[in-house]
């Protein structure tokens, strides 16, 4: 699918650009990825903010020519009410460039897939985290609270389930949780400043590591992240915030990061 092709289906289906905040930066390796990086904070089922993002981004890349990708930091769904449309056209948009357009996980669609591998155990603690929110757009609306016994959650997971487009739970269950483009690492939530990238745990992409915002790391590589929410992007030691609290602030931002180490935001 071309730009003009990818753009149409984005204004289908359904500011400003404030500078990069270098908040006590110190001397780092500048961002060196092998190609040009546009990098998606997390959605939380904005899918209106979220395509209109992505249009601008796709126009920009349109006009610049010079090689892309785009990398999602994950946390598609829950909280915003649109969540199931958030997913149904991350997957259209992967489908038309599946080698330039990637999809990491983040912990809420882990949540998600462990409510229906195991509803009673994490029931509860996906719906106060905005399940809800989730099983509305996909038809349940006001059918469970975080309250519910047991076999209410059972009773969900299965219409769940049954209301889920096909192959969209394994499509969930293999998305990787990390993408790296020569010296930039993006995850959803954070790394381990002690450990290579490729020795960290599942847990600490996915939910973030104590150290991380605290212990720059030694490797000079950079890691662009979303999971913490930031009044507005930051650049700080090695580590790109992208999480401006969409479903909350009503902003969506992607970082731009160009193969000659510039960083600009999009929002």
């Amino acid at each position: 699918m071309h730009f003009a092709g990818m753009r149409s289906l984005l204004r289908k289906l359904l500011s400003t650009s404030p500078p990069p905040q270098q908040t006590g930066e110190t001397e780092f390796t500048p961002p060196q990825p092998e190609t040009d990086l546009y990098v998606i904070g997390d959605v939380h089922g904005r899918s209106d903010l979220m395509i209109s993002l992505a249009d601008r981004l796709f126009a920009q890349i349109e006009a610049a020519n010079r090689e892309w990708h785009i990398v999602f930091v994950g946390d598609y769904i829950d909280r915003g009410e649109e969540s199931s449309e958030v997913l149904s056209v991350l997957q259209l948009l992967v489908r038309s460039q599946p080698e330039r357009i990637i999809c990491l996980k983040g912990n809420h669609e882990q949540m998600m897939l462990n409510f229906l591998n195991n509803p009673v155990e994490h029931g509860a603690k996906w719906l106060n985290f905005g399940g809800l929110q989730t099983l509305a757009s996909f038809g349940l609306r006001g059918n469970i609270t975080a309250e519910a016994s047991g076999e209410q959650m059972l009773a969900v997971a299965q219409d769940l389930r049954r209301l889920l487009p096909a192959g969209l739970v394994d499509w969930m269950g293999s998305l990787p949780l990390v993408f790296q483009s020569g010296n930039v690492c993006v995850v959803h939530a954070g790394a381990n400043p002690a450990l290579p990238i490729a020795e960290q745990t599942e847990a600490t992409l996915l939910w973030g590591h104590p150290n991380f915002t605290k212990i720059p790391r030694g490797d000079s590589i950079w890691i662009v992240h979303g999971h913490t929410i930031v009044r507005q992007a930051t650049v700080k030691s090695g580590r790109i915030a992208i999480d401006t609290g969409a479903v909350f602030s009503g902003q969506l931002t992607a970082a731009v990061i160009y193969t000659d180490g510039v960083i600009d935001f999009v929002s």
